[in-house]
């Protein structure tokens, strides 16, 4: 059995398919205790190399024992090094098909509740109501509009003719203003003078008087 089968819990008798987020936890633990080894053999490392340098001169059999030890502990922290790289991508990887996996889920719910509101809908039926409602619309402009015009007001007189008559009006204001202004041409003139009748006029009244009356007493008698 691989370590990856033990830490998964693979293996034969293995039947359940872990989930992305049951992958990504054991991920993390895997990064986790793989990152303390990695500080352990770091530590090794720095201790193999001051024996090394202790016993270079001393002792060098102790020096050279403790150089290959840590030939050893830097090539298993190379190891780690790659291993820690491959865990962080399939890890990152899970993290984004979780997210996928989530989005779709979410995507899949929505969709089924956009059909559910749709399921008492019909195409045709939606164009007809629209139909309705725009020839109502329609409706209700022209009874606006017959209601904003008023019926039987000033519909039966000429135009022409109150025009004419305010013209007419308006001159006969304006000829009493000019009247006004100016007065009468008449006013405040001089009499005229009186002049007495000749005596000549008078002599031959009295002559035509007379033979009146001398003609009507010869009539008489």
């Amino acid at each position: 059995m691989s370590f990856f089968s033990k830490i998964f819990g693979g293996g034969k008798s293995a039947q359940k398919i872990p989930t992305p987020g049951e992958a990504i936890q054991k991920l993390r633990e895997i990064e986790e205790m793989l990152m303390k080894k990695q500080d352990y053999l770091e530590k090794k490392v720095e201790q193999e190399l001051n024996t090394a340098k202790k016993n270079g001169t001393k002792n060098k059999r102790v020096a050279l024992q403790a150089l290959k030890r840590k030939k050893r502990f830097e090539k298993q922290l190379q190891q780690i090094d790659g291993t820690l790289t491959t865990i962080e991508f399939q890890r990152e990887a899970l993290e984004n098909a979780s997210t996928n996996t989530e989005v779709l889920k979410i995507m899949g719910h929505a969709a089924k509740a956009l059909k559910g509101a749709h399921e008492d809908m019909d195409v045709d039926k939606v164009h007809d109501l629209m139909d309705e409602v725009q020839e109502q619309q329609e409706i209700a402009n022209e009874i606006s509009e017959a209601i904003s015009n008023p019926v039987g007001f000033g519909h039966d007189i000429d135009e022409d003719e109150l025009s004419k008559e305010l013209e007419e009006l308006e001159q006969e204001e304006l000829d009493k203003q000019l009247l006004d202004v100016e007065g009468p041409v008449t006013e405040n003139l001089p009499s005229p003078p009186q002049a007495e009748p000749s005596t000549s006029s008078k002599v031959k009244v009295h002559e035509e008087e007379d033979e009146d009356i001398k003609e009507l007493a010869a009539w008489a008698s």
